[in-house]
């Protein structure tokens, strides 16, 4: 089975050819759908299949999927699946108000279960930083969410008249001996640091053993020498929304 599955965010957009469980000719656009729509069309034609084809997206700017969907649908998609808590996956979203629950999380899970099995807890590193568990019967119950590389990035630069606008990549500085270098170190030991206390705290208030899974643009910088097991998976995302594909238009 092959599909064409899009991950939508507000700072990118990923897009990719799923295909019985790999996942190829995969496209990482900068700016979401509203801000690089024509780069958005050309990663979609790359990665497209023969028309007629099939769809599926999981998106976290609604105003953004009318357009989404109007591309796709020049690229030849026949039907496009917009992932929700009610979409056919392998896990259960068990949550208070499932409405509220973002459909890249839902991918993730649903692609961390697939790949991993479960007990699992996914790491995603998007605008926000997302970590969500699964248990060990297949139940998606929540998890926690705080601000991403990009936000604090972003804020730092606007909200203070001196610091730069770091640039992501490069190696961790033993200790910051410039401003570039103090908030290198910063964002990658604040969030090395950040990603081991939530695991460990979720751990210890649900009792259960997982297995960490870390997604995202800045997954793997910035765990770069974490001194606990994680598997960094940058595909993961796009996998999940695939896995809910197969199950959605089977």
């Amino acid at each position: 089975m092959t599909f064409l599955v899009v991950d939508a965010g507000n700072t990118s957009t990923a897009i990719g050819r799923w295909t019985d469980g790999a996942v190829s000719r995969t496209s990482h656009v900068d700016g979401g759908v509203q801000s690089a729509p024509g780069a958005v069309r050309a990663a979609v034609r790359r990665a497209a299949p023969k028309a007629p084809f099939l769809a599926a997206v999981a998106s976290v700017v609604p105003a953004a999927d009318p357009l989404l969907e109007e591309i796709l649908e020049e690229a030849g998609a026949a039907r496009t699946h917009f992932i929700d808590a009610r979409s056919a996956s392998p896990v259960r979203v068990d949550y208070p108000r499932r409405k509220t629950v973002g459909a890249d999380r839902i991918a993730d899970a649903a692609g961390a279960f697939d790949r991993y099995g479960a007990p699992v807890l996914v790491a995603d590193f998007g605008t926000a930083l997302t970590v969500d568990a699964v248990t060990a019967d297949a139940r998606w119950i929540g998890g926690c969410i705080a601000p991403g590389l990009p936000l604090m990035r972003d804020y730092l630069a606007e909200r203070t008249a001196k610091l730069p606008r770091m640039r992501f990549g490069g190696s961790c500085p033993r200790i910051g001996r410039s401003t570039e270098q103090a908030m290198r170190f910063g964002a990658i030991v604040g969030y090395r640091g950040m990603v081991k206390e939530i695991a460990r705290t979720l751990s210890l208030n649900l009792e259960t053993e997982f297995k960490l899974v870390a997604t995202g643009g800045y997954a793997g910088w910035a765990l770069r020498g974490i001194d606990i097991p994680v598997e960094i998976d940058p595909s993961l995302t796009l996998h999940g929304v695939g896995v809910i594909a197969k199950e959605t238009f089977k």
